[in-house]
């Protein structure tokens, strides 16, 4: 439910008061996850969300957000939420802006409708990036990570800048669409190793980037289509005595989505190209490289009553659509071809405790470790030296694996 701030009795004599405080909507989620993965053997560990490979798993997964909007005037909005997210080394709590904007409507009519936002606003990706930081609006506790990446998910969740928008409504259907000039979230190690392979002494730089979608909806939601891209552009700025030089990272995917909803079920397919350069950094553990990857995932929904409500999943990704067993990496490296590659095969389960309260279950059956977080998983000393003659497997991962998931979540 939104709790609606009510008037103090010494509000009562200004009736400006009144007014910009009548309307304000809070709203929140909080939830705790567990996460357990299977060993390969005693040597080999695949992390998820903590030490989920231990013999009790890992709690170290839970999400706590509170949002609020306001609307002073018909045509201007303000939103912001607070998220606290812990998700293993990649996410260690803190309170953060998840998102924080003023959305300001310049034209509606019945059938059209053209604004702008300013601030921190959700990059619009695909169908679920929008509304994935919310444990009620994912389709499972954990999103395909062929495209969802978890590991680097501050960095394609939201940015910084200007978004236009537009909505055109007609007896053919819906057409929206949003594009946006900003500055992705940089600063956290994730997005670093993500980048780079591991920490270094400097600190990336972001730099103006550029996100849209375009999506088509019919029958009332029946039938979704939606194409979106992006091209990210990140620095580096290298501190005193850094082994690297002021290098450029460049990440351009393009994305095609299709959902058709029924009554009781659902089926939803996203498709994405991932072109990624590098270059300039000038030394051997950040080599340059410029390649491809692919991923894909299709995914269906039955619901059996408002109460249950199942998911099946198959979810590919591969780094380098060239290399896609990993063989060449691997020659290359010396490090694991599984890494390059991962195959998902899901199931799951929802109950709809109450309207506030839901509970989730599923099994994943994985082929390949190559959504896998390296600070989850620190496989090799080229994580943590910078230039190894030899570098030596620190904990082996395990190619065929297993990864269990329960989360309940409370919203109000």
């Amino acid at each position: 439910m939104s709790l609606t701030v009510l008037h103090s009795s010494w509000i009562n004599a200004s009736d400006i008061d009144k007014k910009v405080l009548n309307g304000l909507q809070i709203h929140g989620f909080l939830s705790q996850g567990w996460t357990k993965t299977t060993d390969g053997d005693k040597k080999e560990k695949n992390d998820f969300f903590g030490d989920s490979s231990g013999k009790e798993g890992s709690f170290a997964f839970r999400e706590l957000g509170v949002n609020a909007s306001h609307r002073p005037l018909t045509n201007l909005q303000l939103s912001m939420q607070l998220l606290s997210r812990q998700a293993g080394e990649d996410s260690k709590g803190g309170i953060r802006i998840d998102y924080g904007f003023l959305d300001y409507t310049v034209l509606t009519t019945e059938t059209k409708e053209f604004g702008v936002r300013l601030g921190r606003t959700k990059n619009p990706l695909l169908f679920y990036n929008d509304t994935r930081d919310v444990p009620f609006t994912r389709p499972s506790i954990i999103l395909p990570q062929s495209i969802y990446f978890d590991r680097v998910r501050n960095f394609g969740l939201a940015s910084d800048g200007v978004q236009l928008y537009g909505e055109s409504r007609s007896e053919w259907g819906d057409i929206t669409a949003q594009f946006s000039a900003v500055f992705p979230q940089v600063g956290d190690t994730s997005t670093e190793v993500g980048v780079l392979g591991r920490k270094y002494p400097g600190d990336l730089k972001t730099r103006l980037s550029y996100i849209g979608r375009i999506m088509y909806e019919r029958d009332g939601g029946r039938w979704r289509f939606a194409v979106s891209g992006a091209h990210f552009n990140i620095g580096y700025d290298p501190d005193l005595n850094d082994p690297l030089s002021t290098g450029s990272f460049r990440f351009s995917p393009l994305y095609f989505s299709a959902q058709y909803n029924a009554e009781r079920w659902s089926l939803t397919s996203e498709y994405a190209i991932r072109h990624i350069e590098r270059e300039n950094f000038f030394n051997r553990g950040v080599p340059d490289s410029n390649f491809t990857g692919e991923s894909f995932y299709v995914q269906g929904i039955y619901r059996f009553n408002p109460t249950w409500e199942a998911v099946l999943r198959y979810d590919v990704y591969y780094a380098d659509r060239k290399d896609r067993d990993g063989n060449e990496f691997q020659a290359a490296t010396g490090r694991p071809d599984h890494s390059r590659f991962a195959k998902d095969l899901t199931v799951g389960l929802r109950w709809n405790i109450t309207p506030s309260i839901m509970m989730r279950g599923e099994y994943h059956r994985v082929n390949g470790t190559g959504w896998l977080s390296t600070l989850d998983n620190p496989t090799f000393q080229s994580m943590t030296v910078v230039q190894p003659d030899n570098p030596q497997p620190l904990n082996p991962t395990d190619q065929h694996w297993n990864l269990f998931a329960v989360q309940v979540s409370y919203r109000f």
